[in-house]
Formats: C-alpha cells, structure tokens, sequence
C-alpha cells in the first residue's frame, strides 16, 4: 500500500475567533489556518475585516473569544516571556514600508537586531548587507529612506521583515500604490523569499492579480465572516454571488430594511445594527 499523504504542518490555527471593536463585531467566528512553507492571501472588500484579522493573526490585538495557535502555541496560555520569544519569530512588512526617515536603509534593516539580539555591529551590518542583497537592493545601506522610490522602499521593508529569519512573514497590501510592472516585480519577490527562506507568508491585499500569481490558497472574508477558503482556480470557478461579485468589480446593491436604517438614524439598538454589518 503507499503511504498515506501527511497532513502539512499547520503554523497558524484559528477556531471560531470572534472580535469587537466597541460594540461593533469585526469577526465572527472566523475559522481557518496557515500552512507551513504556504503564501495564504487574505482578500475581501472594503470594511471585509481583512486587515484586522491580519492583525489577530499578528497577536497585536485582543479577542472576544476564541482559540488561536501559532507555531504550535496556545497564544491565552503564553507568558509575557514566552509571548515575546515568539513574537522574534515572526516578520512584518507594513503597507507603506513603515522605515524610519531619520535612519540610513541600513539603520532600518539593522533595527530588529538592535531590539532582540546582543549580536556585535560588524555582524549585525553583514546580516542587513545580505539582506538587502536578497531583495536586490545590495550597495544601498547607506541612503536614506527619501531617496528611493516607492517600490524600493517595500523592498526595503521586506529586508528588514526578514533580517531575522522569521518562521511566519506577514505582509499588509504589499502592492499597494506601485505601478503594475514593480507590483509584479514584488510579487515575484514575495515568491522568492518563501522558497529561498522556507517561510509561511500571510498577505492581504485586494489586487486580484497578484493574489493569483502569488496564493497557494486564499481565504475570502465578507463581513466579518469567511465566504470560502481555496486555491486560486477553487475561488476563480466559485458559484458564490459575493465572491463572483468581488472578482468582477459588481457593485453590491443591499437593500436595507426599513427598521434597521431607522434605528441606525436615531441611534437606537446599537448592538444589533453593529452585529449586522
């Protein structure tokens, strides 16, 4: 008989995650989980929750309820100690880049090491130069941030996401704001980076292109909830109305109950306007 195919190792678990800002419910019940060696996009419209469930996925934020692993860890169990030790195995490329203007590229790459390691400046250079040679940016440690352009700068971003060998890298609209030719040139580095380093990689972005180029499997969000989560060709062919509609730019024309609209006017019944959105 030939052996059975293992189930991949699983770097990130969410179980019925529920979170609220105020009254208002962001995620309900939102289900799902993260691969190792997978890039997993997240794409919704606007208002979906995409970016906030980027953010639980990232620990920065307090759920309702709810149960999460990452890395194999119950995150409502970690120590403040244990909470920071995995946190350095995760890397953050934010949607604007997020350097800071007052440092050299170098300076910025070289930052997370300063916080977490006691490693000596010499290496601690050669690391950020090796960095910044993978996202082919080599000889540039010493501008600054103004001197680059826009897709430089993501790349930059990245290089500092991943001087410290991350198990699971987050990226926020990576291509948001580039032109299609360095949107796809970023794409392929995104590609790059999970084969050259063996990452996990967990993007949101609403360019359906790159999501295409670039997912292993995408999860869908709508309002708070996940319409669907698959390969591209499974999200491509889906009979769902609200996905086909994301996918084709289809105005979503709701109609509001009359009731609702009134309550939400004056102000009354709050928490149910807030749970319908």
């Amino acid at each position: 008989m030939p052996d059975a195919v293992s189930e991949p190792e699983k770097v990130i678990e969410v179980e019925d995650l529920v979170a609220h800002y105020g009254d208002r419910m962001i995620l309900k019940g939102v289900t799902m989980d993260v691969r190792a060696g997978e890039i997993m996009v997240i794409m919704g419209g606007s208002g979906s929750g995409k970016s906030t469930l980027l953010r639980f996925l990232m620990a920065l934020e307090t759920k309702t309820s709810g149960r999460m692993k990452i890395l194999g860890q119950d995150i409502d169990t970690l120590t403040s100690q244990e909470f920071t030790g995995l946190r350095k195995k995760l890397g953050v490329a934010f949607q604007g880049g997020a350097l800071f203007s007052s440092m050299t590229v170098g300076e910025n790459i070289m930052l997370p090491l300063y916080e977490h390691t006691d490693l000596d400046p010499l290496t601690m250079e050669i690391m950020a130069r090796m960095k910044l040679e993978v996202v082919e940016l080599g000889g540039f440690e010493n501008l600054m941030p103004s001197e680059l352009s826009g897709g430089m700068i993501k790349r930059a971003a990245f290089a500092r996401a991943v001087v410290m060998d991350p198990t699971i890298l987050f990226c926020d609209e990576p291509s948001a704001g580039l032109d299609p030719a360095v949107a796809s040139a970023l794409d392929d580095l995104i590609l790059n980076l999970r084969d050259a380093m063996g990452m996990s990689i967990v993007v949101v972005t609403h360019e359906l292109e790159s999501a295409f180029k670039i997912a292993d499997r995408i999860t869908v969000l709508d309002r708070g909830h996940i319409l669907m989560i698959g390969t591209v060709e499974e999200v491509r062919n889906s009979s769902n109305e609200r996905i086909y509609n994301l996918l084709n730019r289809v105005a979503d024309n709701e109609t509001l109950d009359p009731d609702e609209y009134l309550a939400r006017l004056t102000g009354e019944d709050t928490a149910t306007w807030s749970e319908s959105l």
